[in-house]
C-alpha cells in the first residue's frame, strides 16, 4: 500500500501537466495504480484529513544489550550498586561501551526501594513536645536556632543562639517551658549527641542516653525520647516549623545585630507564628493551646537546673602521677531521687 506522500506528490505533478506513464516510471507506481486512484476520486479529496501513520522504528542493537542480564541480577540483590560500580563489574566481563548506556539502563530497571507507609498521628495535649537545631548564616557570624514545638497545640518557641552545645540545649529548654507555662510529658529529640551518646537499636542493642542530659530532665519531669537514626518524619512537627521559621521569618528579612534579630523573632511569634490559622490543625495554636493544653501540663520546676560540673584547669594545673586531683562538685539530692533514676522504689 502506497502511503499519503506519493499521492500528494502525484497530485502535484498531474496539477502541472505530467503524464500519467511518466508519473509512473517516476514514483515507482503502476499504470493501473494511477488510473484507478483518479478514477476513484483519491487525489481529488483533502489527503491532510487522513491520518498519520507512523511505523515503529526497529530496535538498534547496542553495547549494553549483552550485559543487561548481569546488571538486573545484580540489582535485584543490591539494589543500591551505583551504575559506576556496575560499570566496572561488567567491564570484567568485556564491556566496551560507553557509561551513559549503563546509567540509563540503570535507571530504569534499579527496584524501587522499599517504604514504610507514613502514618500521621495526633498526640494528646500536653503529651509532647519536639525540638530541634537549625542552624543560619547572618553578616557577623553563624547562628543556631533552637525550635520547640508543642506537638497538639502546635504552640512554637524559637530562641537564637551562639553555640549548638549541651549547656545551650537545657537553657533553651527551661526557657521553653516557661514560656508555656509548663512541662509536657516527654520531648522527642533527634540524634543530638547532648542528648544521645550512641543509639544501637537497629543492632538490636541499647540506646546509651546522656546521663548528665537524663538528670535535666528528671529535674523538670518529663521523658526525653529519641527517634530511629534516618527517621527525621517521626519528628515531623518540629521540622515543617523549621521550614517555616526559614521562609516566614527569616528570608528576605534584615537584621542589624542580635538584639535585633531577637526582638523581631518575639514579635513574629507573637503576632504572626502562634496565631495563624494552622494547615493542619484548622485552628490558631494559640488558642487550641489556651482552650485544652495549658492546664494539663505538668508544673513548672521549682528552680533551674544545675548541672554535675567538673572545675575547669588552667595550664598549670594539669594532673599529673603525684598532684592532688581536680574536685567534682556535685549538687546534692536525696537518696529516693537517685532510687528513681536507677528503676527502683521509692
Amino acid at each position: 500500500m502506497y502511503g499519503r506522500e506519493k499521492r500528494v506528490l502525484l497530485r502535484e505533478y498531474l496539477e502541472r501537466g505530467w503524464s500519467k506513464c511518466a508519473l509512473a516510471e517516476k514514483l515507482g507506481i503502476s499504470r493501473r495504480t494511477i488510473y484507478n486512484w483518479v478514477a476513484g476520486g483519491q487525489l481529488d479529496r483533502d489527503l491532510d484529513d487522513e491520518k498519520v501513520s507512523y511505523r515503529k522504528r526497529p530496535a538498534v542493537k547496542r553495547n549494553i544489550d549483552r550485559y543487561r542480564g548481569i546488571i538486573h541480577s545484580r540489582l535485584q540483590e543490591f539494589p543500591s550498586l551505583s551504575a559506576v560500580r556496575l560499570l566496572e563489574e561488567i567491564r570484567a566481563a568485556g564491556y566496551a561501551g560507553s557509561y551513559t548506556q549503563v546509567k540509563e539502563y540503570v535507571r530504569e530497571v534499579r527496584p524501587a526501594p522499599a517504604t514504610e507507609p507514613l502514618i500521621r498521628f495526633e498526640t494528646p495535649a500536653g503529651h509532647q513536645a519536639q525540638a530541634d537545631f537549625a542552624h543560619f548564616r547572618l553578616p557577623w557570624g553563624r547562628r543556631f536556632a533552637l525550635v520547640v514545638v508543642l506537638s497538639y497545640s502546635r504552640l512554637l518557641w524559637v530562641k537564637f543562639f551562639d553555640r549548638q552545645t549541651m549547656d545551650v540545649l537545657m537553657t533553651g529548654l527551661e526557657q521553653a517551658v516557661r514560656f508555656f507555662g509548663g512541662v509536657p510529658n516527654e520531648v522527642l529529640f533527634d540524634q543530638m549527641k547532648a542528648v544521645v551518646v550512641e543509639d544501637q537499636r537497629f543492632e538490636g542493642g541499647p540506646l546509651i542516653e546522656n546521663i548528665e542530659f537524663i538528670r535535666f530532665a528528671h529535674h523538670w519531669g518529663f521523658r526525653p525520647r529519641v527517634c530511629r537514626p534516618y527517621r527525621a518524619k517521626t519528628k515531623g512537627k518540629v521540622e515543617r516549623p523549621i521550614r517555616y521559621v526559614r521562609e516566614n521569618f527569616f528570608y528576605g528579612r534584615r537584621f542589624a545585630s542580635d538584639a535585633d534579630l531577637d526582638a523581631q523573632l518575639v514579635r513574629w511569634l507573637d503576632e504572626v507564628a502562634n496565631v495563624r490559622i494552622h494547615a493542619t490543625t484548622g485552628e490558631r495554636p494559640l488558642d487550641r493551646f489556651e482552650r485544652d493544653e495549658r492546664q494539663v501540663l505538668r508544673p513548672l520546676a521549682a528552680r533551674p537546673y544545675q548541672r554535675v560540673a567538673l572545675r575547669r584547669e588552667t595550664k598549670s594545673q594539669r594532673f599529673w602521677r603525684g598532684d592532688t586531683p581536680t574536685l567534682i562538685e556535685v549538687e546534692r539530692r536525696p537518696l529516693a531521687v537517685y532510687n528513681r533514676l536507677a528503676g527502683g522504689g521509692v
